[in-house]
């Protein structure tokens, strides 16, 4: 069984991280969704809120695991018997930041490759950052986010007004 983890922040997560998933799924049997408990990164959801919107969209998805990390992703693919890390390249912006995080993960965990996906092109601008960004000025993001997340980004929104 060929296993794959998709680490993130996903604060929230996008149309654009729910196709790299419709993608890798054609390579790997099972993926584990890990979401980040990132220090570096001020998020607008709660780890359990992110979880939350991840685990709505995947529900009825035998092969998709969602869950949470604050260790290693190199230590949690060792754990599991993952063999990639699935990344997703939106702009040439992307790639100098995840080259560096591939040759991190293999020298932390030889036995990792790191498999980088391009979304769509219609989702290839699409950011967490922007969604959030576009919600925050009261604009549509509809086309971004599923119903759920976008549901949820606007009890966000009003609660911080």
């Amino acid at each position: 069984m060929k296993v794959a983890i998709y680490p993130g922040t996903f604060d929230p997560i996008t149309n654009g991280h729910i196709d790299v998933v419709e993608r890798a799924l054609k390579i790997f049997d099972t993926i584990y969704i890990l979401v980040a408990h990132n220090l570096d990164k001020k998020t607008m959801f709660t780890i359990a809120e992110r979880i939350d919107m991840v685990k709505h969209i995947y529900k009825d998805s035998d092969n998709i695991i969602v869950r949470d990390t604050a260790g290693l992703i190199a230590d949690f693919a060792r754990e599991i018997g993952a063999i990639a890390i699935i990344r997703g390249l939106r702009a040439i912006s992307d790639f100098e930041y995840e080259l560096q995080m591939a040759h991190i993960n293999r020298k932390l965990n030889n036995q990792i490759e790191s498999i980088f996906f391009m979304p769509a092109l219609k989702y290839s601008f699409v950011s967490s950052t922007l969604v959030k960004d576009i919600i925050l000025h009261g604009g549509n993001v509809e086309s971004f986010v599923t119903k759920y997340v976008e549901n949820k980004l606007e009890e966000k929104y009003n609660a911080i007004r």
